[in-house]
């Protein structure tokens, strides 16, 4: 019989005992593709950013960079991303924090429920977030015109702020550190807490005594996560900072080249490295403050506890009742109202009502239906794509040796990908491929192909940490009789790992294109005529003032990103642990 993969049998010099040693042709050529293509992706578009950015005469200088922060603008631009990424990170941690611990340790009902409503936030783009606040509380809300209590004609917008910047911005964030800690929560040993309530300590020592110190790792994960995903947001701090003069380095980035284009690139590129720089700095002081504050626990994680609320759960349940009307139904209600109104400003009743802007861009506006079918096309090809890489990346995960360490480093390269900043990614493509590429002599950039790369080299992780968790499931039984068999690398891909893990692939293509489908900061620089994303319609429709064709816009990109979650919610109970994020 032929082996594919022939097992070699070689001395163990440490003793008579023998091991197999293999000769991973099919592993070794699967692992040479996914280090190209990381590099190709992610290393490269980043490298030579860097380098733009450090470009001084014939070398490379800090020059640059310390003459760009000699700039009053990008001084004023990096405290504010400062400013506003802390302050809404430590709000997101505070009641992200509160609500983990009242959900997964008190005896209120429908928890499930709750923990979904929670989650839309996270789920729905920022700039539509923006949108739909912004046609909460204004003075022309057709919701709060409806019922009488819009602010009067010509009043400031209150979110035209920098409060109104950090606010939206914890609210879209709360959901992340929820998570984080919920997570953590429930891998909890509970000895110390049962020994503490044995002796007769209330729910409020044992909480403030031993809960809480031993999630204080996920707190400050939680607080890290936050703070990075607002100082890489784009979409908030451009709608409402704006007009309030609340610059952030992204809406800074975005101005310059939106103005004067690819020949300022080199000016943009520095900001972008400095970007990036505070991005990757902050991840590391979390990572640091991480370790230094984990706790050795002990013991298997059982269900967490449970505190009895009595009398007080019906209070508890109107709180947070009213917590997910204030944070999904008005917003969501203000945008629906908007939508559906002729004009801007004019109340929501039978004479004003009208479906015309459905119409228009379902139907009759060009762009949006360009919009919506390339947001498909590039988010949906960028999704599969990702699925089928995750696969092989963490299959390759699962070896020893050298083999486990390089697809370690590739799925690091992800890990710094999503970290940094979606628009410097898109900088450093621009970068990377504004020229025709070597040999074919064609020029990426101003294409959708750029995007959709764009979109996997800012969402490989996402692919692949589900994925990975449905690996750690699986016996390594399996690949060893398969070997033994005689099967090669291929076969045992298509006929045992792919099939089983192929649940928690569609639930990494579907988790990357809900991020991918309706996202702004990426493509807010790589689109372009007859290349125009959801996203940036919805933003240019918000910022041209077709205010009710954003609501419409947005109304619907709103409605299937709640049905993708509704799928991938159903599709998560047959998956394993972790490969959702709120299951």
């Amino acid at each position: 019989m032929s082996l594919s993969n022939p097992p070699l049998r070689v001395a163990d010099r440490r003793g008579p005992r023998w091991r197999l040693a293999w000769r991973p042709r099919g592993e070794g050529l699967a692992l040479a593709v996914a280090i190209l293509l990381a590099t190709v992706l992610i290393a490269l578009p980043l490298g030579l950013l860097l380098v733009k950015g450090l470009a001084a005469g014939d070398g490379l200088s800090l020059g640059p960079v310390a003459e760009a922060l000699g700039s009053r603008s990008v001084q004023r631009a990096l405290l504010n991303s400062l400013d506003s990424s802390f302050f809404s990170a430590l709000a997101a941690t505070a009641v992200g924090t509160l609500l983990a611990l009242v959900l997964g340790l008190t005896d209120v009902r429908a928890k499930g429920l709750f923990v979904f409503l929670l989650l839309i936030p996270m789920m729905i783009p920022p700039h539509v977030t923006a949108i739909s606040w912004i046609q909460a509380a204004g003075p022309s809300s057709p919701l709060l015109r409806t019922l009488g209590l819009a602010p009067e004609p010509g009043t400031t917008h209150p979110l035209y702020s920098r409060w109104g910047v950090i606010l939206l911005l914890a609210i879209q964030h709360t959901p992340l550190v929820f998570l984080v800690v919920r997570a953590a929560l429930r891998a909890q040993p509970r000895e110390l807490a049962d020994a503490a309530r044995t002796a007769g300590a209330p729910p409020s020592r044992v909480l403030r005594r031993i809960v809480l110190p031993l999630l204080a790792p996920a707190i400050v994960a939680g607080f890290g996560l936050a703070f990075v995903s607002a100082l890489k947001n784009f979409g908030i701090p451009a709608l409402l900072g704006i007009p309030a003069r609340y610059t952030t380095l992204p809406v800074l980035m975005w101005q310059r080249m939106a103005s004067f284009g690819v020949s300022i690139l080199e000016n943009v590129a520095v900001i972008a490295t400095i970007m990036a720089g505070v991005a990757v700095m902050a991840v590391i002081v979390v990572v640091l403050l991480q370790r230094y504050g984990r706790a050795a626990l002990t013991g298997p994680p059982r269900p967490p506890l449970s505190f009895r609320l009595g009398a007080k759960r019906p209070l508890v349940e109107g709180a947070l009742l009213i917590f997910v009307a204030l944070v999904v139904v008005l917003p969501l209600s203000a945008l629906l109202a908007t939508a559906l109104v002729r004009t801007y400003g004019l109340p929501l009743n039978a004479a004003t009502a009208t479906l015309d802007n459905f119409a228009e861009v379902l139907v009759r506006q060009g762009v949006t239906v360009r919009a919506f079918l390339n947001s498909s096309v590039a988010a949906g090809g960028a999704a599969l794509a990702l699925a089928a890489f995750a696969i092989v990346v963490a299959h390759l995960g699962t070896r020893h040796g050298a083999v486990r360490r390089l697809a370690g480093a590739v799925d690091g390269l992800g890990d710094i990908a999503y970290a940094i900043p979606g628009i410097v990614i898109s900088i450093a493509f621009i970068v990377a491929f504004i020229a025709p590429l070597p040999v074919i002599g064609v020029s990426l950039y101003n294409t959708l192909l750029i995007i959709a790369l764009a979109y996997g080299a800012a969402f490989l992780t996402i692919a692949i940490k589900p994925v990975a968790t449905a690996f750690a499931q699986l016996d390594p039984a399996l690949e060893d009789a398969a070997r033994v068999a005689g099967a090669g690398y291929a076969m045992r891909m298509r006929r045992i790992f792919a099939p089983l893990v192929a649940p928690a692939a569609a639930s990494a293509a579907i988790l990357v294109f809900l991020t991918a489908y309706n996202e702004i900061t990426v493509s807010a620089l790589l689109w372009s005529s007859g290349n125009e994303t959801i996203g940036t319609t919805i933003f240019n429709y918000e910022d041209g003032g077709y205010t009710t064709l954003a609501a419409a816009m947005s109304t619907v990109t709103v409605g299937a990103t709640v049905v993708l979650m509704l799928i991938l919610d159903r599709m998560g109970r047959h998956l394993p642990a972790g490969a959702v994020p709120w299951r």
